[in-house]
């Protein structure tokens, strides 16, 4: 099975990055394979609006984000992480999920759909300082629309409210175990 897990933290060793790690050790201790991207660490352009995509299947941009549509189109389950930033998601994450317009036009305007779909699996991990009942709606409907256009069914989430502070949620065992079942249900097959 091929897991991506795309980090859209820019704070390195923080909440979205430790809840991530924990859900790749029990993946690794699966016995499957996961590998983590780090959205921050990469060369993403923002998309234009360009509409290239539409008719052609494929961004202008030839940037970082290149290879991950191959690596999109090879996986069988991907989690998105990222901390909350003004009810949204990183920016780091949005100009990816923003990307992924390539994926949309493939899917929605070029024809070209995913037989095996059902199969793929999205998962959306989550974390924000506020305490608020509305805090992740932002987030999730930006990461399901995402997974709608890589073909991904949005499978399940991890969501930590009233976090704050860098790695708070490694003193927070509730947290952690939820990370670890999303880790094994990760690894289920269908």
């Amino acid at each position: 099975m091929n897991i991506l897990l795309f980090n859209g933290s820019p704070r390195k060793r923080g909440n979205t990055d430790l809840l991530l790690e924990r859900i790749e050790t029990v993946i690794h201790r699966s016995g499957f394979k996961a590998e983590q991207i780090d959205l921050p660490q990469l060369d993403i352009h923002p998309c234009t609006g360009c509409g290239h995509c539409e008719t052609e299947g494929v961004c202008i941009f030839k940037d970082d984000m290149t290879p991950l549509y191959d690596k999109i189109e090879a996986a069988h389950r991907i989690v998105i992480g990222s901390p909350i930033y003004f009810f949204g998601v990183t920016a780091q994450a949005k100009a990816f999920i923003d990307r992924c317009q390539v994926l949309w036009s493939r899917k929605y305007l070029l024809g070209e759909i995913k037989p095996e779909r059902e199969y793929r699996h999205g998962y959306m991990v989550s974390v924000a300082a506020a305490d608020s009942d509305k805090i992740f709606e932002g987030a999730r409907r930006t990461i399901r629309y995402a997974f709608d256009a890589m073909e991904f069914t949005f499978s399940g989430e991890l969501l930590a409210r009233g976090v704050d502070g860098k790695g708070a949620v490694a003193g927070k065992t509730e947290l952690l175990a939820e990370a670890e079942l999303l880790g094994a249900t990760i690894c289920q097959k269908p």
